[in-house]
């Protein structure tokens, strides 16, 4: 059975196709209205939910916040299972974003950044601050820790070949929280030295998508790249900033796609799909 049309604009995913999508909190959309699963964080207006509803699929989202690749593989998140275990052999499309919790990359920003908010930089306690961003990029500078991302990405888009074979494969990667627009100290609560060791760590992210996406034969959606010019500090952020403040309190959740970042997404991912 074949789950591609052709039309004018290339294949195309059929209307009414099975679309499970696996991730982390850059698939799932805390923060993003509505939250129709609040133990996951999951968005009914995340990429997957715009992917489904504009090519009329049948969607199983079960990408889930705070995710790394073990709760994709084998290891249960509170009460879900892994989140492989959705695959079925009439599954026709599958989207994963995750690996980010695996490095703490999002983690580590979010810790730099309330620290220094709190701390001056030329306090004891900010000069920590600095050495334990410097230090956490310094201990994956030698790839081995992206090499084991590339790796276990490898691995979950392996056992998902086995558990769905007719299905498309679309590996996403994170949009860029930093771009050529982010001003250090003004942007986010990080200084000159401190936010190239977190932008380092985003490609770092990047690259273990592409030798992933090259080793199983999966599409890349390269959200990283293309959002680059919608990093924090643009004129159009596709990601939130830094805030102390909860959202019941008036703030958001930090360093995560916002609505339009979804949108963006979901517009690469459709665009992959129809080439």
């Amino acid at each position: 059975m074949s789950y591609l049309r052709k039309d004018y604009r290339g294949p195309v995913i059929a209307s009414g196709s099975r679309y499970v999508a696996l991730g982390s909190s850059f698939a799932a959309g805390p923060g993003i209205s509505p939250i129709v699963h609040p133990p996951a964080g999951r968005s009914g207006n995340n990429y997957a939910h715009l992917v489904a509803a504009e090519l009329g699929l049948d969607l199983t989202d079960v990408s889930y916040s705070g995710a790394t690749t073990a709760h994709l593989l084998d290891t249960p998140q509170d009460d879900a299972p892994p989140q492989l275990e959705a695959l079925t052999p009439d599954t026709a499309l599958v989207t994963i974003t995750v690996g980010g919790n695996d490095l703490e990359y999002v983690g580590t920003f979010l810790r730099g950044s309330f620290l220094n908010t709190i701390a001056k930089p030329a306090t004891i306690l900010g000069r920590r601050v600095a050495n334990r961003i410097r230090a956490r990029v310094s201990y994956l500078k030698d790839e081995a820790s992206y090499q084991a991302v590339a790796d276990s990405l490898t691995k979950v888009v392996e056992q998902a070949q086995e558990r769905s074979p007719h299905a498309r494969i679309l590996l996403v990667d994170y949009l860029s929280l930093i771009g050529p627009a982010t001003r250090p100290r003004l942007d986010v609560p990080l200084n000159e030295e401190q936010l190239p060791s977190v932008a380092m760590m985003a490609e770092g992210l990047a690259g273990a998508f592409a030798k992933a996406a090259a080793a199983t034969g999966a599409d890349l959606v390269a959200a990283s790249a293309a959002s680059r010019d919608h990093a924090i500090g643009s004129a159009e952020p596709w990601t939130t900033g830094f805030t102390m403040l909860p959202p019941n309190l008036g703030g958001f959740v930090p360093y995560h796609p916002n609505a339009a970042g979804m949108r963006g997404v979901a517009d690469l991912i459709i665009e992959v799909l129809r080439t």
